[in-house]
C-alpha cells in the first residue's frame, strides 16, 4: 500500500439490526463483538482517524468498541440519535465526526485525502481487501460482489439478486464532503456512485462480501459454517 496517501475510516454500526431480531455489532468472531473485530480490522490500515458510528441509547454496543477507544486515539464515536432513519444518516454523522476531528488535529499533521467506508456484517471481510481498496488510484474504489441469493422461509426457495457494487468502499475526501448534503435515509452512496464514469471509479471484485448478516437464517447460516462464534 502507498502510504503517502492519508486515509480515514468511517465504520457504519449505527442501526437497529431489525430483520436480525439483535444486535449484529455484538455477534461474536474470533471470541469478540463484531463491532470491535471490524474496528481492529481498519486499525491495519494505518488511517489517520476511525470514526465508528453506533446507535443511542444502547450500552452493550458502546462498551464493546469503549476499550478500543481508550487504547487507540485516533479512533473516535460518533452516536446516532435517530437509528431508524437508515444509514445515509450514519454516514452523514461519519462525515460531520470526521471534519471534527480534522479541525482539531495538530497543525503538522497530514491532511486526509481519502475515506474507507465499511460496515460490520461482512463477515469474510479481510485486511488484503481493504489494502486492495487503497492501492487504487480512482475517486471512488467500491468493492463488487453478487449479492447472497435471498431465502424466502414462506417459500423455501432462494432468488438470485443483481451483482452489487458497494462498501467497503475508498472514496476521495473531498468528493465525500460534496456529496454529504445528498444523504438521506437509506438513499447512500451506491445511488451516487452510478453516476461515476469509469475514469472516476473503479472496483475490486469479492465475491466473499456478499455473505453479510441480516435475517437469523443468514446468521444461522454463518454459524454453521464457523464464520460466526456459535
Amino acid at each position: 500500500m502507498n502510504n503517502s496517501q492519508n486515509h480515514a475510516v468511517i465504520i457504519l454500526a449505527g442501526g437497529l439490526s431489525q430483520r436480525l431480531g439483535q444486535a449484529k455489532q455484538l455477534l461474536c468472531k474470533d471470541g469478540e463483538p463484531l463491532l470491535r473485530y471490524m474496528t481492529k480490522l481498519a486499525l491495519t490500515t494505518q488511517p489517520q482517524a476511525i470514526i465508528v458510528v453506533i446507535p443511542a441509547n444502547d450500552v452493550a454496543i458502546a462498551n464493546a468498541i469503549d476499550g478500543l477507544v481508550a487504547q487507540h486515539s485516533m479512533i473516535h464515536t460518533a452516536v446516532n440519535q435517530a437509528p431508524e432513519t437508515g444509514m445515509a444518516h450514519s454516514l452523514y454523522l461519519g462525515i460531520e465526526a470526521l471534519s471534527h476531528c480534522e479541525s482539531n488535529a495538530n497543525a503538522d499533521s497530514q491532511p486526509i485525502e481519502r475515506v474507507l467506508i465499511m460496515g460490520v456484517d461482512q463477515v469474510l471481510l479481510s485486511g488484503d481487501h481493504l489494502l486492495q481498496l487503497l492501492v487504487g488510484n480512482r475517486a471512488v474504489v467500491a468493492s463488487s460482489y453478487h449479492h447472497r441469493e435471498t431465502f424466502d422461509e414462506t417459500l423455501t426457495t432462494e432468488t438470485p439478486k443483481k451483482a452489487v457494487v458497494g462498501v467497503p468502499l475508498v472514496i476521495n475526501y473531498d468528493l465525500l464532503k460534496a456529496w454529504q448534503s445528498a444523504l438521506v435515509g437509506d438513499k447512500g452512496l451506491r445511488h451516487l456512485i452510478r453516476g461515476l464514469s469509469s475514469y472516476q471509479m473503479s472496483t475490486v471484485i469479492n465475491h466473499q462480501l456478499s455473505d453479510d448478516i441480516d435475517t437469523p437464517h443468514q446468521l444461522a447460516q454463518a454459524r454453521q459454517k464457523g464464520w460466526l462464534d456459535g
